[in-house]
Order: structure tokens, then sequence, then C-alpha cells
């Protein structure tokens, strides 16, 4: 008997059993699928998906999120291959479908998430793994929230890329956790930076928004104290902050971990 199940981007996938090899091409994701007790499932993963950390030894990679090996993959004979709508693209997700069903995820919000959660929850028949990591979050997220209430409001820019600089705009799940800490990101949707992660002039930065906040995320660009002074240079009062990209950009089982950083974040910057 057929079992239907449908992705976040509205593909129905089918399958005789419960899927037993699993391939991710997302690190996040990867680390969710482990936390979910999925560790024997996992036969591939990329060479960025670092959480857990024995994984680079015991799992076979496959390559990276924007460039796979499809033949690595295809010897694995996985039952499934786990994938995103931003990390990975269109052309790879239509070639590793010639394998095997793909699933792909679209997190943009925390309800995103915590439906990813679910959906894994019901496809590896992990449920009250699946309910335990939502429980924990929608906890965490309560609870964070009486935390954030009476803090001000700061304008950020979130810096993700040098040479050339590189924000994340809006529409993205870096954007949805700026807003949670209250802060309120200057390129969100800004008229003359489109895209989710736009290039923008730095020597602009004071017209185009003047930040309260720099972030410099540690991901997927190593930025150094030189990058955080020429920054500097073209705010009119912004402070430089270095932050945990793992903590704004993963999503999955990661997020609790990020309100609990989110914490000492605040009390740093106060």
């Amino acid at each position: 008997m057929l079992n239907t199940f449908t992705d976040q981007l509205g593909s129905h996938h089918s399958f005789e059993k419960t899927p037993k090899r699993i391939v991710s091409l997302v690190p996040s994701q990867t680390e969710l699928l482990y936390d979910l007790g999925l560790e024997e499932s996992i036969v591939g993963i990329t060479k960025f998906c670092v959480h857990p950390f024995h994984f680079k030894s015991t799992k076979k990679i496959i390559g990276g999120t924007k460039k796979v090996h499809f033949e690595k993959i295809r010897l694995l004979q996985p039952d499934i291959i786990i994938a995103n709508k931003e990390e990975n693209t269109i052309e790879i997700v239509d070639e590793l479908s010639r394998i095997c069903p793909v699933w792909v995820t679209e997190i943009v919000t925390l309800d995103d998430n915590l439906k990813m959660i679910a959906d894994f929850g019901t496809l590896f028949n992990k449920r009250t793994e699946a309910k335990k990591w939502t429980d924990k979050i929608n906890f965490a997220h309560t609870d964070f929230q009486q935390f954030i209430k009476d803090k001000p409001l700061n304008k950020v820019a979130y810096f993700i890329w040098a040479n050339p600089y590189m924000v994340a705009g809006g529409d993205t799940f870096i954007n949805e956790m700026l807003k949670l800490n209250k802060f309120e990101n200057i390129y969100d949707n800004h008229p003359k930076y489109e895209g989710r992660y736009p290039e923008v002039i730095i020597q602009k930065m004071r017209i185009q928004g003047d930040p309260d906040l720099v972030l410099l995320s540690s991901e997927p660009f190593p930025f150094t104290d030189e990058h955080a002074f020429e920054l500097g240079r073209f705010t009119h009062h912004a402070k430089t902050v270095f932050v945990d990209g793992e903590m704004f950009s993963w999503y999955g089982s990661r997020i609790v971990k990020a309100f609990g950083y989110f914490k000492m974040l605040h009390e740093k910057i106060a």
C-alpha cells in the first residue's frame, strides 16, 4: 500500500514503506534528522554538515549544497533525498529526482520550521520525537518573548559577505530571526536593493538607514576586525558586533539553542 506525503513546495511523494536510507543536502536539516533519532538512516551528507561532529567520519560526503556528486549519491541507493528551496538549485533537485524522491523544504518563518519538523515526524515515523522538539521550541520561544518585550528596538544591518558586501534582506529566515530580537533590518525590502541577499554600497549606509548595530555573521564569510573597522567608517554611531551565523540562519532543532544565544547577545550589546 502506498502512503503519499506532501512537501513544503506542494510536491507529492509516495512510499510503500518508511524511507530508511536518507541523503541530506542541508546542514541544519542533517542536525534535525539526527536529533529525531535517525542517525542510522542517514547515509549521505554535505561537507558543510558539521553537526553532529562525528558525522564527518561516519557518513559519506557527497559534495556541497550547491554542487553535489550525483554518482556518489546514486551509489548510496537512497530512499529519499532531503533538500531545501534556498540551499539547493532546481537543477540539482531535478537531476536528483531521477535517483529517488527529493523532499524539498521551504523555511522563512518559525511556523515553517515547526511544519518541517512535524512533516519529518510523520514521514520517518518519528512523531513522538518531533512533538518533543516542537514543544521545546514553543517553550523557548514563549520564554524569549517575555525576555525581549521590554528591550528597545534597534536598527541593524546584517552582513553575510564581503568583496562584494552583501546583507540579509527581506523574505529570509535571518530576517525573521532579526524581527524576533526587535532588530529592525534596514535592508528589509529596501527600495534600492532588491532580492533576498542584496549587494550593498556600504558608503551609503548612513543615508540608507543609519543602523544602530552592524552585525557580522560568522558564516558563510569569515569577517575580520579589518572589515568591522571599514564598515564602522560609514555609519554615524553604530556598534559593530560579531554574531554566530548558525544561530540566525540555521533552522530545525538548532532554534532551541538560538533563543539562549539571543539572550546572551542582548546582554553583550547592553
